[in-house]
């Protein structure tokens, strides 16, 4: 019997960094698992971020895999400015200030200047401000003029440049800066696959993006962050704006506290997967491999529990972009992937529920699909596809089917290498005749070794090939010998 090749749903996001810079260190990240590279505009110069792009390309092609990028806008930039020496100590008890107008070198242990002007307008007394990741906590006693008086309630080390929450969100800051704008026109410029957008408070600010971007002539999907307290009363309708959603764990963590972030994270990926869109969750999902080659049996656990969640994808920061073992944190990832998957609740017979109503022909030939897969022995799924829409609406309905996106469009290729349970294969399926067509699929899915010859499979066509969003025909193959 043909042993076949068995393949993640969830996809594996990896960001760029001075650690994946070399070639070979690239192509092993990509070769070990990444179906999308992240290129994170808060950090480096636009030429950084052209070059790793262009390398990221190469690489996937020396691999012979389709990879998305994501470009990832920097928003807001709420920190504190520099110390003296780089770093001070604050202890519990003590008073301390931000101050917009002090040097930007000159904090000390009694304050320090802020990139924030406005944050004395949005704070008063009473208020909590979380610095450095959650690790210092400042109470504010009062407000003068552009200063902001606090007292030391968790006390620590503070190093230059920390980022500023206040508990339970109400920065007033808007979601795309001056620098967006400009990074929107490079992620244009880049051909990004996807953009994410920062620190997102409503609708309007994927709406903004959203218009940025098709004024810079990008196609590019749009991937909300969700990592503001005031964009949960706001969620459904920043689901139904955005093309996919990022459960964003560190500052929303900071901002909502951690005691409910778990629960935050499940009922994110509820709301968006019931509304259709792309999830992807991230950060610190195995921190402790920027030093160490194995995650702890926390992290392992934590990426586990975000497949059994329903993520589409997982993602890896400084895992792999500073990390001392980016392709080791990739394999990890995938290893855990494939383990959680094992166990996964909604398998074949058990995710083909769906109470909704369809607003498309691609969209019912998709549901129609996947039921019929999740109740008969089907090996896998082949969606003959332009602009990929008819594999999103499969891949929103769990099963351990492979879905197999034929495209002719590199664009399509990669934009499907993060829906979870879509695998993109080169394809061109104009002027092809049925019987061709059929022993077409089937020779190039028993070369890659996903099928076997009679393997039962479903295919998805339109009647108009070459026409986009034309999926209207539903077939039940077997596999040529």
């Amino acid at each position: 019997m043909t042993r076949r090749l068995v393949l993640r749903r969830t996809k594996i996001v990896a960001t760029l960094g001075p650690a994946t810079d070399a070639e070979d260190v690239l192509q092993e990240v990509i070769r070990r698992g990444a179906d999308v590279v992240r290129v994170n505009f808060s950090h480096g110069a636009p030429e950084d971020h052209a070059r790793r792009v262009e390398r990221a390309r190469r690489a996937a092609a020396a691999v012979g895999k389709h990879v998305a990028v994501l470009g990832d806008l920097q928003g807001p930039k709420i920190r504190i400015e520099g110390f003296v020496g780089g770093a001070t100590v604050l202890r519990e008890g003590e008073p301390f200030f931000l101050d917009p107008d002090l040097d930007p070198n000159g904090g000390s242990e009694c304050g320090v200047g802020m990139t924030y002007r406005e944050l004395a307008r949005d704070v008063r007394a009473g208020d909590e401000l979380i610095l450095g990741d959650g690790q210092i906590e400042l109470a504010v006693t009062a407000v003068t003029g552009s200063r902001v008086l606090c007292r030391v309630t968790t006390g620590g080390e503070l190093s230059d440049h920390k980022g500023i929450n206040r508990r339970g969100g109400g920065l007033s800051a808007r979601a795309l800066t001056e620098k967006d704008r400009e990074d929107v026109a490079l992620a244009a410029a880049l051909e990004v696959d996807y953009l994410a957008v920062s620190f997102v408070r409503q609708a309007a600010d994927v709406e903004e993006a959203r218009e940025l971007l098709r004024a810079a002539g990008s196609e590019a999907l749009l991937v909300a962050k969700i990592e503001r307290s005031e964009a949960i009363p706001r969620l459904e309708e920043i689901v139904l704006a955005s093309d996919a959603v990022m459960v964003a764990r560190g500052d929303l963590g900071i901002e909502v506290g951690y005691a409910e972030l778990t629960g935050l994270q499940k009922h994110i990926l509820q709301v968006a997967r019931g509304h259709d869109r792309v999830t992807i969750t991230a950060t610190q999902m195995m921190e402790s491999m920027i030093q160490n080659p194995v995650p702890t049996r926390a992290e392992v656990s934590d990426v586990a529990n975000a497949v059994l969640d329903g993520s589409d994808a997982v993602m890896l920061s400084g895992e792999s972009a500073v990390g001392r073992y980016p392709a080791r944190a990739v394999e990890a990832m995938a290893e855990v992937i494939a383990g959680a998957e094992k166990y996964q609740l909604a398998r074949r017979g058990g995710g083909d529920r769906f109470d909704g109503r369809v607003r498309a022909f691609d969209q019912a030939i998709a549901h129609a699909v996947m039921y019929t897969a999740n109740h008969m022995d089907v090996q896998a799924i082949v969606a003959l596809t332009e602009s990929g829409s008819t594999p999103l609406w499969m891949s929103r309905i769990r099963a351990d089917i492979p879905i197999f996106a034929f495209t002719r469009h590199e664009r399509t290729r990669r934009r499907v290498a993060l829906y979870g349970g879509v695998h993109p294969i080169p394809f061109d399926v104009t002027h092809t005749d049925p019987t061709t067509l059929y022993q077409a699929i089937s020779r190039e899915l028993i070369e890659r070794g996903h099928v076997a010859a009679g393997d039962e499979l479903i295919l998805t066509t339109g009647e108009l090939s070459g026409v986009s969003g034309g999926t209207n025909t539903m077939k039940l193959v077997r596999v040529a010998g």
